[in-house]
């Protein structure tokens, strides 16, 4: 199943620190080569399930909400599992409760746009808790390649374009073949200093 994913903006992450700890496991990959002069990685993420919601509606929100009543119990797990954040809901709600990994994936650019949470690395899409909410669905992307470049600030428009375009000049520049469309990644919170963050752009390749 062909995906394309973007990371979601660093407002949707919870249990981060004014100094950039996110205080949450980050998706596993294998680094494949590097150029630490731009901050540029070649990474290969392996395997990853995702739990997923539509987007279409134009509500981040919602969608970030759905997924995250999921982690917190709103599926049909038996087994309680701990938390790697500390994430806080007003209702308690009876199922397995599931550590929260960064980063929160997002589809844009596509007719069918989504939100994705990452599963911590031990599970799979058998041991995945089924979700209660017919609108969440999970699903599992394997071997997806990327050139990733790491940048500081905001994911706002301008600083995203100009990391885009050195990105997209390294890898025409190294020989590599761009596959998919450009995508963002935030990794902290919105309380995270802006010159502390953590951002990337990314994009697949062959």
């Amino acid at each position: 199943m062909k995906i394309v994913l973007v990371f979601v903006v660093s407002v949707m992450i919870a249990g981060c620190s004014v100094f950039g700890d996110n205080g949450v496991e980050s998706a596993p990959y294998t680094l494949l080569s590097s150029d630490k002069s731009l901050n540029i990685e070649v990474r290969n993420y392996q395997s990853m399930i995702l739990v997923s919601t539509s987007t279409a509606d134009g509500s981040s929100n919602k969608a970030f909400r759905k997924l995250f009543n999921y982690i917190t119990g709103d599926n049909e797990g038996k087994t309680e599992i701990a938390m790697t954040a500390p994430v806080l809901m007003d209702d308690k709600i009876e199922g397995t409760e599931i550590a929260m990994t960064a980063p929160v994936f997002m589809s844009e650019n596509t007719d069918s746009p989504s939100m994705a949470f990452v599963m911590p690395i031990d599970f799979t899409m058998d041991s995945t808790p089924k979700p209660t909410d017919p609108d969440v669905i999970v699903s599992e992307v394997t071997n997806y390649k990327v050139a990733a470049i790491k940048f500081s600030g905001t994911l706002g428009d301008s600083n995203v374009d100009e990391h885009t375009q050195i990105l997209l000049s390294w890898i025409n520049n190294t020989g590599l073949t761009q596959k998919g469309k450009p995508v963002k990644a935030g990794y902290n919170g919105p309380l995270t200093l802006p010159f502390l963050r953590h951002n990337e752009v990314l994009i697949e390749i062959e």
